[in-house]
């Protein structure tokens, strides 16, 4: 007896392992939340998670330069280095927006170009004009030639057609690259060492930097023209610790000071 209700289990064992089998539905849950809608309603599938929007970024109503003035409608922090600096409203629409950071990126990269060279002038005219028989274009105060130091007059014709020419050609090739997909103020596609970024996180990083150093190019080189107009001194003269040896640069202070007792050389 015993025997035979073993085999009777063991043979509906083994029928229930071939039969379809039946299991109890889920339970229907249907929950409402900001981020998803989850739904379990069919057996044994997944969680089906709805596509949800992006939160909208919310602006803030000042002006993060000036807090005291309402942010300009225009500057929606998109752009790098957009701190909603317009006092004077003139940049009133995107359109408008986009051709002044365009003129803004092309005066701050010529400045960063201005800011070396200028000094570098001051220090090397006078022996590369020595090795070329030439004479220098730097005044006797050590002044390169500009709008308020004068001696304009003195520089070539030929380098200033040259400066014009490409000038022109860079301006015409970036003109061209505007109606390229994805392209932004400034971008001329010009990336010989490959340094720039692939995310565009990264991409707004190196912008943030490109257009901070600018604009304190744009301030050096407005410095430089008027310190040397009042001063009647060449950059380099004027704070040599910045582009001289410090041992050149200290020499005079040290002799000063010997001649006038504060140093005994004994």
């Amino acid at each position: 007896m015993k025997f035979s209700i073993a085999i009777v289990l063991a043979t509906a064992a083994t029928t229930a392992a071939f039969s379809p089998s039946f299991a109890a539905p889920k339970t229907f849950a249907l929950r409402s939340t900001e981020e998803s809608t989850v739904i379990d309603n069919v057996v044994g599938a997944e969680e089906v998670v709805a596509p949800v929007e992006p939160p909208k970024l919310v602006l803030p109503m000042k002006s993060q330069a000036l807090p005291f003035m309402d942010r300009p409608l225009a500057l929606d922090g998109s752009m790098a280095g957009d701190v909603g600096f317009d006092p004077l409203g003139l940049a009133g629409d995107s359109a408008t927006l986009l051709k002044m950071r365009e003129a803004e990126i092309k005066h701050a990269r010529l400045a960063m170009l201005a800011a070396a060279g200028w000094p570098i002038s001051e220090l090397m005219d006078k022996s590369l004009a020595k090795v070329f028989g030439m004479q220098p274009l730097v005044d006797g105060a050590d002044r390169v030639p500009s709008l308020l130091n004068g001696g304009l007059g003195k520089v070539s014709p030929v380098y200033w057609g040259v400066i014009i020419g490409l000038a022109a050609a860079i301006d015409l090739y970036g003109m061209s690259r505007k109606s390229s997909d994805g392209y932004t103020p400034g971008d001329l596609g010009f990336d010989p060492l490959g340094l720039y970024p692939f995310s565009p996180e990264d991409r707004k990083e190196m912008q943030l930097k490109e257009i901070k150093n600018g604009r304190l190019a744009m301030l050096a080189i407005f410095g430089f023209a008027v310190q040397e107009a009042t001063s009647k001194v060449g950059v380099i003269d004027e704070t040599p610790f910045f582009f001289k040896p410090i041992t050149q640069t200290l020499g005079p202070y040290m002799d000063h000071l010997t001649n006038s007792g504060y140093i005994n050389p004994n």
